[in-house]
């Protein structure tokens, strides 16, 4: 009897090991996956913050120094824009499109240029054209977001003429972060 109480209660001490050695397990695994997705989530917020800057184009003769700083507050990012010919600070808004592209945008920035959509344009006379209501210049730049990189479309083309920041003589602006 004794040599069976002896095995019984090794068997209820390794189910009791068992046991105890299976319960922690699960608490520290839930909490591992939380701590890396929130510290993960806030790196790619932070990520946007920083300061972009233009770099020099060898192809282009044209001088187009351009600046932003984007800062992380509590209510979301703001802007501070530096041309040769002005400053310029605002809320800057971060979006991702449903393809997952992202995109920031400058808020109260208005355009230099803004002569519309020119492709429907039929042959008028002088007299039509002048009673046509002048267009309203669109406010806010709007900059994709790739790796540290802002890209702006800065001017459009001859079916839609516009530019955005008369500054700068490039078609695509570069801002790379420092």
């Amino acid at each position: 009897m004794k040599s069976a109480d002896k095995h019984f209660f090794a068997f209820f001490m390794m189910i009791l090991l068992l046991a105890c050695n299976n319960k922690p397990k699960p608490v520290s695994q839930e909490k591992n996956p939380e701590t890396i997705a929130t510290n993960s989530t806030n790196k790619n917020e932070e990520s946007i913050a920083g300061f972009y800057e233009t770099q020099p184009d060898p192809n282009n003769t044209g001088e187009c120094k351009i600046s932003v700083e984007i800062k992380k507050e509590k209510n979301g990012y703001t802007y501070f824009l530096k041309t040769k010919l002005r400053k310029l600070k605002g809320i800057a808004t971060f979006t991702t499109n449903e393809s997952g592209e992202k995109y920031l945008l400058l808020e109260g920035i208005k355009w230099d240029d803004y002569e519309g959509d020119l492709g429907n344009e039929d042959e008028n006379d002088s007299i039509t054209e002048s009673e046509s209501p002048a267009l309203e210049i669109p406010v806010g730049i709007d900059a994709s977001y790739t790796k540290d990189t802002l890209t702006i479309q800065n001017y459009g083309n001859s079916m839609n003429s516009y530019t955005k920041i008369a500054e700068c003589d490039r078609k695509y602006i570069q801002l790379i972060k420092k």
